[in-house]
């Protein structure tokens, strides 16, 4: 029989960047810079994606059992 899996990890924690960072007002309370003539708000966006996928795939590396 297998053991029980753990979820528990310290790695987890880095999970709540893409969820906090997005949420700060600070961050979006400007047009520029812009980015090739796309405002910030827009192009701050897409960076959150990147963030989030950057993120989310370390954890997973970092917590997936040796298969």
């Amino acid at each position: 029989m297998a053991a029980p899996r753990s979820d528990r990890s310290p790695w987890n924690w880095l999970l709540l960047i893409p969820i906090a960072i997005p949420l700060i007002p600070a961050l979006y309370n400007a047009v520029e810079p812009r980015l090739f003539g796309i405002p910030l708000f827009y192009w701050l966006q897409l960076a959150f994606i990147l963030l989030g996928v950057t993120t989310t795939t370390v954890v997973y590396r970092m917590t997936r059992s040796g298969r």
